[in-house]
């Protein structure tokens, strides 16, 4: 029997029915790439702990949740005023009101650096097919509509390039379905939830059109906007083992490292050698894992923006940050840009408020790796690679405040324990296996950083 390797975060807000339906499940295994390069550049990933995916689309315009809602699977709800084409038309119609005119992606950059994120994924097309770059493969891009006049209309561009002058490394998502496409949603058949509604053997000249297209589609994306670490590909029921909706995904993958050397490829929920890290969504592991994985946590109820949306608060976010770092992981925080192209204060805030304490410390979370002993009550323990010093973050809620003194097992100190927010060494006691450390007063009230030494 499969093992449940996922936990739904008891520190997130309650996933709605529709959330729940829509979360993919983790694959059950991982296997190396065998590329030295890609492993390379997996283990500099590993290192960076902290990251950025990015919802932006035409689905920001009336601020609802991304591409869903012209699905017709049975947990989607929408306006039932119009009918189903009707509801259609007004969707595809949105290209014709987006129009970012503030659009300003050095101050997405600046703000994801100043939360002290190390990578950046942003969405270069979502289910829907709106590119969000100038594709030459279809006429629906943000580059040919109500934004085309604009100088920064291959958004793609200057989203990479400011990402790029804050150091970061580079990760372009991409939905393997395209709903816009005559060649995934034929207008011939009636829609049949996420999946391609017409029989691929009946008609198997539209596939073989629709995987050159997303071929095309992907080497614009790796030839044309300069160096790319990673492509993160979504939608896992487009693969030949469940579906029989095979794009071709070796040489798919080899196209792609030819234009980009040492690329992660990311084929998520599919277990094999183009999954090069796993991508858990909304959950973490409910144990360590000695592979390369990924939590992906949006920072409200909602991958892209919307207009009331639930913000998660700091706490909750280094408090998740601490748990899968612990565990082995990274974690993508999930931020969607408002439909005139800014980010908006309340993340900024939250955002900003990360970058403090992880500025402070941060040298407990990045370039660290795991230790047997990873959990005990509020803690979380990680190491230095050398394993000279271990690290204890203690996690609070949002309405908790500071005890006086920590305690805990096995990681005992050679010689000091430092708060590491300040360099200050603490006092501490040891009986048996348990250490007993004195907290100073007036501290700040938030989670809090020890090094072990």
């Amino acid at each position: 029997m499969r093992k449940k390797l996922l936990t739904i975060l008891t520190l997130l807000p309650l996933l709605t029915a529709a959330q729940t339906n829509n979360i993919h499940e983790q694959s059950d295994g991982y296997e190396w790439p065998s590329d030295s390069l890609v492993v390379k550049n997996l283990k500099a990933w590993q290192d960076l702990k902290f990251g950025v995916l990015l919802h932006w689309g035409i689905y920001a315009v009336p601020g609802i949740v991304e591409s869903w809602s012209i699905c017709d699977e049975n947990w989607i709800t929408r306006d039932t005023t119009r009918t189903y084409q009707q509801y259609l038309d007004w969707y595809w119609g949105l290209a014709d009101e987006f129009n970012p005119t503030q659009f300003d992606p050095t101050q997405w950059a600046q703000a994801c650096s100043d939360a002290g994120m190390k990578y950046m994924i942003f969405t270069t097309k979502h289910h829907d097919g709106f590119c969000m770059y100038d594709s030459q493969e279809t006429d629906y891009t943000i580059a040919r509509h109500a934004f085309s006049s604009n100088p920064r209309r291959d958004v793609l561009r200057h989203v990479f390039d400011a990402y790029r002058d804050k150091g970061f490394t580079i990760g372009a998502y991409f939905s393997k379905p395209d709903w816009h496409s005559q060649y995934y949603w034929w207008d011939v058949y009636a829609k049949k939830g996420r999946n391609v509604n017409y029989s691929i053997d009946q008609h198997p000249w539209r596939w073989q059109q629709f995987t050159k297209f997303t071929h095309r589609q992907i080497a614009e994306i790796m030839s044309r906007y300069g160096r790319v670490d990673i492509l993160w590909l979504d939608g896992g029921w487009v693969c030949p083992e469940r579906y029989g909706q095979d794009i071709d995904m070796p040489s798919l993958a080899s196209m792609a490292r030819q234009h980009q050397p040492g690329l992660i490829v990311v084929d998520r929920t599919i277990r094999g050698p183009y999954e090069n890290y796993q991508t858990p969504e909304r959950a973490i592991p409910e144990q360590q894992l000695n592979y390369p994985w990924e939590s992906c946590i949006p920072l409200t109820d909602d991958w892209g923006y919307t207009p009331h949306g639930r913000y998660k608060s700091a706490r909750t976010i280094i408090n998740t940050l601490a748990e899968i770092v612990a565990k082995g992981g990274n974690m993508v925080l999930g931020v969607g840009p408002t439909p005139e192209g800014i980010i908006n204060v309340e993340a900024t805030d939250r955002l900003h408020e990360i970058g403090q304490w992880l500025r402070a410390n941060g040298k407990a979370i990045y370039a660290t790796t795991t230790t047997d002993h990873y959990h005990e009550g509020t803690l979380w323990f990680t190491a230095s690679k050398d394993g000279m010093r271990k690290y204890a973050i203690c996690c609070l809620t949002d309405n908790e405040t500071l005890p006086t003194q920590l305690s805990w097992t096995t990681l005992l100190p050679k010689k000091h324990i430092r708060l590491l927010s300040t360099g200050k060494k603490l006092k501490y006691s040891i009986e048996g296996q348990r250490i007993t450390v004195k907290l100073p007063a007036n501290l700040p009230q938030q989670p809090l950083a020890l090094e072990i030494y």
